[in-house]
C-alpha cells in the first residue's frame, strides 16, 4: 500500500559540495527535506517510486526506467562522486506499463534499445538524485521506481496516478511516492530566469490547493498561469494527487523557499486512510467533459471548421459539414494560418502567405491537415490528443511593402522577410514575441534569411479567430 507521498524540490545548489555556502540562505528547506528523509526512514518503504520533470519527456507518453540497476550521478553539475544505484522494482514497472495501458497512456521502457532509438539517457536525472539524497541519508532499504512525466492533460495525469495506486496495492509492497518538481522559476529579478508577475501567485495559489486538499482546483488550474509561471512541478503533482485519489491525509508544509528567483516547496501528505469521499474521479471527468463541451460550444465557424477537418482525416468524422457554415468562408480568398496549441504550448503552425484554393473554407481545411500532420517540428497528431487540442486559425489581409521597421508593431502587423528567392513569415501579437526585432530576426531565421543578406519587409494584419 502507499504510506506516504511527498513533494520534494531538486535544486543541486542545496547539496553542500555544490552549493559551496549558498545552500544556508535555504537552510529552512534543507532542515524540511531532512525531515522528510526521517519520515520515510520511519514508514520503511519497500520501493520508493519517483515522478520527475527532467529525465526523458515526451508529449504521448511517459517515459519508466526498464535498467535492473537505475543510477546517475550530478557530473552535470560537476559533482560525479555524488551519485545513486537503486534496484529498479521490474516487477512494480511492468504492471504499471500494463495498467496504463488500458487507459490509452502508453508507456515507454527506457532500456537500451530505447535509448538508442530516441537519442535519450537512462541515467537517473537531478529530480530523482536530489530528492533521494535526502532521503539515503537516513534510509538506503528499497527498491526504485523512475517516472518522467509525459505532457498530458491533468485530468490524464490523475488516472495515470490512480493506475499506480492501483498497481501498489494489488503488489501488497509498502511504497512512498515522492513528486519532484519545483515552483516557479520566475520569481526574481536577479535569479537565473526573468521575472513574471505570475511566478510568485502561482507559487501561492499551488501551496494553498494543497493545503486545502482540493483536488478539483488542482484539475483545472489556470494554464496561463501555470506557464507564465515557468515552473516544473505541477504535472508531477497531478500524478501523486491521482495516486492519493479515495484517501483522506494529513497535508504538512515542510518548507517553502525561493531565494534563487526560483520556487522550492517540500511537503507532506501522510497518515493516509481509505475515504469514499475523496474519490474524484469521476467528478473530475463529468466536469473535464462540461469543460470541453463549453469551450468547443465557444469555437468560431473558422475554428470548427479546422478541427472537422483535422477529425475527418483521423477518421473521426466522415463529413466536414461545409453546408454549416457562413457564405463569406466561400466567397472570399485569402492566405490562412491555422495553429493547434497543447496546454498552451504550440503543437503545429502551418499557413499560406497568399491564396492556394478557391476559397477561405478550403484554405483553412488544407492548411489545418498540414498543422496537425505535416508540421515537421512535431510528430504527427495522434486521436487521443485531439480533445487537449485548442485552435486558432488567422486569415491574412493583403500585405503592404514597407521600407523601415518603425512601420512595424508586434501587436497589430505580422511581417514577411524577403530575400531574392528566399521568404519568412512571422504572424502578430504572438506570445513571447515582444520586439519589432526580435519579431523580424525570427522572421529571417524561418526563411533562412542571414543577417548579412539584403532583404525587404512587408507588413499584414490578420483576423484571429478562436
Amino acid at each position: 500500500m502507499i504510506k506516504g507521498t511527498f513533494l520534494m524540490p531538486h535544486p543541486p545548489i542545496i547539496i553542500p559540495e555544490i552549493g559551496k555556502g549558498a545552500e544556508k540562505d535555504c537552510q529552512g528547506l534543507i532542515d524540511g527535506l531532512d525531515q522528510i528523509g526521517q519520515q520515510i526512514k520511519e514508514l520503511q518503504p519497500d520501493t520508493i517510486l519517483v515522478i520527475t520533470p527532467h529525465g526523458p519527456v515526451f508529449s504521448d507518453g511517459i517515459a519508466i526506467g526498464y535498467d535492473e540497476i537505475l543510477k546517475g550521478d550530478l557530473s552535470k553539475f560537476g559533482y560525479g562522486s555524488i551519485d545513486c544505484k537503486k534496484k529498479n522494482d521490474l516487477e512494480m514497472v511492468d504492471q504499471i506499463i500494463f495498467e496504463s495501458g488500458k487507459i490509452d497512456i502508453p508507456c515507454l521502457k527506457l532500456n537500451d534499445e530505447n535509448a538508442s532509438y530516441f537519442n535519450i539517457s537512462k541515467k537517473l536525472d537531478h529530480g530523482v538524485l536530489v530528492p533521494l539524497h535526502f532521503v539515503d541519508k537516513y534510509y538506503r532499504s528499497y527498491k526504485l521506481v523512475h517516472i518522467t512525466y509525459g505532457l498530458f492533460s491533468s485530468h490524464k495525469l490523475y488516472e495515470f496516478g490512480r493506475c499506480i495506486q492501483n498497481v501498489i496495492r494489488a503488489s501488497g509492497r509498502s511504497t512512498v511516492v515522492i513528486a519532484s518538481g519545483d515552483m516557479s522559476h520566475c520569481l526574481k529579478e536577479e535569479g537565473p530566469y526573468n521575472y513574471h508577475p505570475s511566478g510568485p501567485i502561482f507559487d501561492q495559489k499551488i501551496r494553498q490547493i494543497l493545503e486545502d486538499k482540493d483536488i478539483l482546483s488542482a484539475m483545472f488550474f489556470d494554464e496561463k498561469l501555470q506557464k507564465e509561471a515557468g515552473e516544473c512541478g505541477k504535472r508531477s503533482i497531478d500524478i501523486m494527487l491521482g495516486a492519493l485519489d479515495g484517501y483522506d491525509y494529513d497535508a504538512k508544509v515542510y518548507g517553502y523557499d525561493g531565494p534563487f528567483g526560483v520556487g522550492y516547496l517540500a511537503m507532506g501528505f501522510e497518515n493516509l486512510h481509505e475515504d469514499q469521499i475523496r474519490l474524484f474521479s469521476d467528478k473530475i471527468m463529468d466536469a473535464y467533459q462540461s469543460h470541453q463541451s463549453a469551450k468547443l460550444s465557444k469555437e468560431s465557424h473558422f475554428v470548427k471548421l479546422a478541427r472537422r477537418a483535422i477529425e475527418q482525416f483521423l477518421g473521426l468524422r466522415d463529413d466536414i459539414m461545409f453546408d454549416s457554415l457562413p457564405a463569406e468562408m466561400f466567397e472570399a480568398k485569402a492566405g490562412t494560418f491555422v495553429s493547434l496549441k497543447k496546454h498552451g504550448a504550440l503543437r503545429g503552425c502551418i499557413g499560406t502567405i497568399g491564396p492556394t484554393q478557391d476559397n477561405v473554407a478550403l484554405e483553412i481545411v488544407s492548411n489545418a491537415v498540414k498543422a496537425a500532420f505535416e508540421d515537421p517540428r512535431f510528430p504527427s497528431l495522434e486521436k487521443e490528443e485531439l480533445e487537449d487540442i485548442d485552435i486558432s486559425v488567422d486569415v491574412l489581409l493583403e500585405p503592404e511593402k514597407i521600407t523601415s521597421k518603425d512601420e512595424l508593431d508586434v501587436t497589430k502587423y505580422g511581417v514577411i522577410v524577403t530575400s531574392g528567392y528566399k521568404r519568412g513569415l512571422l504572424l502578430p501579437n504572438l506570445e513571447g514575441i515582444d520586439t519589432v526585432d526580435e519579431q523580424v530576426r525570427i522572421a529571417m531565421q524561418k526563411g533562412s534569411i542571414s543577417e548579412s543578406e539584403a532583404y525587404e519587409l512587408e507588413r499584414f494584419e490578420v483576423v484571429r479567430y478562436y
